[in-house]
């Protein structure tokens, strides 16, 4: 497998706060080597840095990040875009090349970005021998749990889109074939644990989220070993060899018991978990700031006590190098709007336009429905001047229906928030918003679905939240439910819609009960005139769910083969 590579993760500067002026403000290191620069802590941490750096790369890049990708091919979104794009997202959407048979490289810069990713951390990994550990420190433990743990998070997201991928370990090019996939998931099973008994479990606490969030912790190690086992546990119908449901079950209870003393605890409102949900319409002032928006909306903030694990985000992004900003969230907004007034929303590119079945999912008092997605018409979009020339005309399968949770914003007078803010950059680069990996609701519903002794309670606190209203009332719809497996993922589909989990969870029950759910037919508007779209169960099955491997690296490969029915 020939990848490019940038041996020096050090060279990268990042801050996993994203606020914060004074995190990781390191001086140059351009006259460092792999060979002169594993000597210090100092040098280990930056190096760790750039692990970071890596793994966001792999979503702020601006490709095909897991979480657009995800929505695409479950029954959360369509493919969308303008009526004049390629069609590249309609192959993902409906596992259909001939849709754009010249497609044939569709997840490339993913794939190298990964991998990237994997050799930063294989680096630090190999190299840790070299540091001047300083005794009475206890960083060593810290440092390498968070590598470990980060080349299990990219695995992790590999294996489940290719699952056929080749297995380094070590900071190497090498040609290798594509490994067994439970090599694989033993590697992801094995960091994960190490991560987990090597942080310890105070490294990085809640009340320090200001200057420390963005990293790994312990906690959130054994959300994503408990999100790891359900996957491989439903995929492949057995548990696997390298770790216990109970081990799952003792992480996410730890997490639970411990929540007050961790700082973790669902926030009240569903709403107050995403920027576009919970503001107002945004009027241009001369003094606004990233302060003066907080203030005047009902976001709980970066780093809040639900948040365990994020991928953090900036607005410093460029063109010159600095991939530190949510790339693909302006494929998310609304098409055509760069000059009519939908504050807080910002225009975008029209992608991922939400399933009216989704919508329909959401029974009536349920909050997150609201928070969730932007209903054009319901929320007076649809009568605004020029909206239906601007976006309808233009948009490719028109549902009336576009993603809240990760939506651009902007001003009353079409500015992107962002650039209200004084971003340096433009609406694609200055993207601000971390990209949630394990939230505590999330938590709550593994060790609900693992069979904790309170999963009945873990159950209704998610589902009491979702009908809790602005004032603090239950809603009257809110009915208890038992907490069965079909309620459960019920549950999911609603409380992590768009989150990247969806899809996933569908794979998880089995491939045939997965195609089944996707497939159907979905009436839209393609440039304001009546289509169809149908989704073939027999194409999602002929693919077993899985990614396209980009044709670029099986032809630089002399081993990679070609997932089946691609």
């Amino acid at each position: 497998m020939k990848i490019k590579t940038y041996i020096l993760a050090g060279l990268v500067t990042w801050s996993l706060v994203g606020c914060s002026d004074d995190f990781l403000d390191v001086e140059s290191m351009t006259e460092s080597n792999t060979e002169t620069f594993y000597k210090t802590e100092s040098d280990a941490y930056r190096a760790l840095v750039g692990c970071y750096a890596a793994w966001r790369e792999t979503t702020s890049g601006g490709s095909l990040p897991i979480v657009m990708t995800s929505n695409m091919m479950s029954d959360e979104c369509l493919a969308g875009g303008g009526m004049n794009d390629a069609r590249n997202y309609t192959v993902i959407d409906q596992f259909d090349l001939s849709k754009a048979p010249s497609y044939l490289n569709l997840w490339e810069n993913d794939w190298m970005r990964y991998y990237r990713a994997i050799y930063r951390c294989n680096e630090l990994l190999a190299r840790a021998g070299q540091i001047n550990w300083v005794e009475g420190h206890n960083l060593e433990e810290t440092y390498l749990g968070e590598t470990h743990a980060l080349r299990a998070l990219c695995y992790f997201d590999m294996v489940r889109m290719f699952e056929n991928i080749p297995l380094l370990t070590e900071p190497s090019d090498q040609d290798l074939p594509q490994a067994d996939p439970d090599s694989v998931y033993a590697l992801i099973f094995s960091d994960l644990k190490y991560a987990i008994s090597h942080i310890p479990a105070n490294a990085y606490p809640k009340s320090q989220a200001s200057s420390n969030d963005g990293h790994v912790t312990r906690q959130g190690a054994a959300g994503i070993l408990a999100r790891a086992y359900l996957y491989y546990t439903g995929r492949f119908g057995h548990e696997p060899q390298w770790c216990s449901r109970q081990e799952v079950l003792d992480g996410l209870l730890d997490i639970i018991n411990n929540a007050a003393s961790y700082g973790f605890a669902l926030i009240p409102q569903a709403s107050s978990l995403w920027p576009a949900a919970s503001s107002p319409a945004i009027e241009k002032e001369a003094n606004l700031s990233y302060e003066d928006w907080l203030a005047n909306s009902s976001y709980a903030g970066t780093g809040n006590a639900e948040v365990i694990l994020a991928m953090k985000c900036n607005t410093t992004q460029d063109y010159n190098g600095n991939n530190d900003g949510n790339r693909w969230m302006i494929s998310l907004g609304i098409r055509g709007i760069q000059n009519i007034n939908c504050s807080p929303y910002g225009y975008g590119w029209g992608v991922c336009p939400v399933n009216p079945a989704l919508v329909k999912a959401f029974g009536p008092g349920d909050q997150r429905k609201a928070a969730s997605i932007i209903d054009i018409e319901g929320e007076g979009i649809y009568a605004k001047e020029n909206f239906v020339e601007k976006c309808v005309g233009d948009q490719y399968e028109y549902t009336g229906y576009y993603v809240k949770k990760y939506c651009p914003m902007s001003t009353t007078d079409c500015v992107s928030l962002p650039l209200a803010w004084g971003a340096p950059g433009d609406a694609m680069t200055a993207q601000w918003q971390d990209v949630i990996v394990l939230r505590y609701a999330d938590v709550l519903l593994m060790a609900a679905e693992l069979g904790a002794p309170a999963a009945q309670d873990y159950f209704d606190q998610v589902r009491r939240r979702a009908y809790t209203q602005k004032d603090g009332t239950l809603s009257s719809y809110y009915v208890q439910l038992p907490a069965t497996h079909e309620n459960i993922m019920r549950e999911r589909r609603l409380e992590f819609c768009f989150e990247g989990h969806r899809y996933f969870d569908l794979l998880r029950q089995g491939i045939d009960q997965a195609a089944d759910a996707i497939a159907g037919t979905i009436e839209v508007l393609n440039g304001g005139q009546a289509a169809t779209i149908d989704y073939q169960a027999d194409l999602i099955k002929a693919k077993r769910g899985l990614c396209q491997i980009p044709n670029n690296q099986i032809t630089l490969s002399s081993q990679l083969k070609q997932n089946a029915g691609w």
